[in-house]
């Protein structure tokens, strides 16, 4: 994985608006639903789907998007790869939480269970 600085920046400038269409056209694509794909942000990061919309709107980059996060306290048993690398040990807090977040919509449009997808 590129762990360089300038790597990290790039996710921590990337807004969240610009990268949700591409998860709703990816869970969509494979029979999810926004719904579930709402319902996996607000376990990963507490929000709601106002508040989702009310990031989206205001373009948060990533940064601000975590800063303002509520993590669930499960989130450390979100493991595997994902881009080609290990979720789990990636150092870079911002960058691995964006990772979570990736990994999770995988996981979602791949046709998971919702319960094994939220680590219940």
């Amino acid at each position: 994985m590129d762990n360089s600085e300038k790597h990290h920046q790039r996710i921590a400038n990337m807004t969240f608006s610009s990268v949700y269409p591409h998860y709703v056209d990816k869970v969509e694509k494979k029979g999810r639903t926004k719904e579930e794909l709402t319902e996996v942000i607000t376990w990963l990061t507490g929000f709601d789907d106002k508040q989702i919309q009310s990031l989206i709107e205001e373009k948060a980059t990533f940064e601000t998007f975590f800063q303002r996060a509520k993590l669930n306290s499960n989130a450390h048993l979100i493991t595997g790869v994902i881009c080609g690398y290990r979720v789990e040990e990636i150092e870079n807090p911002l960058t691995q939480k964006a990772r979570y977040l990736d990994k999770l919509v995988d996981e979602l449009a791949k046709g998971r269970k919702m319960e094994k997808i939220l680590r219940t």
